[in-house]
């Protein structure tokens, strides 16, 4: 069966390919998330091969990445990533590349990870949910210390 065999099945193609084109490991990168269907897998494959030869071909992939940076570059708001930094996802977590800040005198052996919200911030220790040190909540003066 061709892709244009269409005419044969003419119900809904019960096949789907989705492909997922991400231009870098970080959650700032541009996506193109295209999907074909077909009725039954030769058919899919040949439409998912034509797809990307197609976006390749008509410059669809060089348009997205130039759209993506003239929107980041048009945008207004807080650092990338949020008000933690820089966001990757590595080993299967959500990561960040914001430096945490360096506080006087914590003795927590496990390390500890910055969290940001609205109106909040703290340091929270990273050991075992059995063997954690106090939270270091951010106090006015912008330090770190435990309630």
């Amino acid at each position: 069966m061709s892709a244009t065999s269409t005419v044969e099945n003419p119900g809904p193609a019960p096949f789907k390919i989705g492909f997922t084109l991400k231009a870098g490991s970080g959650f700032d990168a541009e996506w193109i998330t295209p999907a074909v269907y077909g009725h039954d897998a030769e058919e899919t494959a040949e439409r998912g091969a034509a797809l990307l030869t197609a976006m390749k071909n008509k410059g669809l992939i060089d348009l997205t990445a130039k759209a993506a940076s003239y929107t980041r570059d048009q945008y207004q708001g807080g650092q990338p990533g949020g008000p933690s930094g820089q966001k990757k996802f590595q080993n299967g977590k959500v990561t960040s590349t914001s430096k945490k800040p360096a506080v006087a005198d914590d003795d927590c052996p496990h390390g500890r990870s910055l969290v940001e919200k609205a109106n909040w911030s703290a340091l929270f220790c990273n050991g075992d949910d059995g063997d954690k040190c106090e939270p270091l909540w951010k106090q006015k003066d912008g330090s770190f210390k435990a309630k």
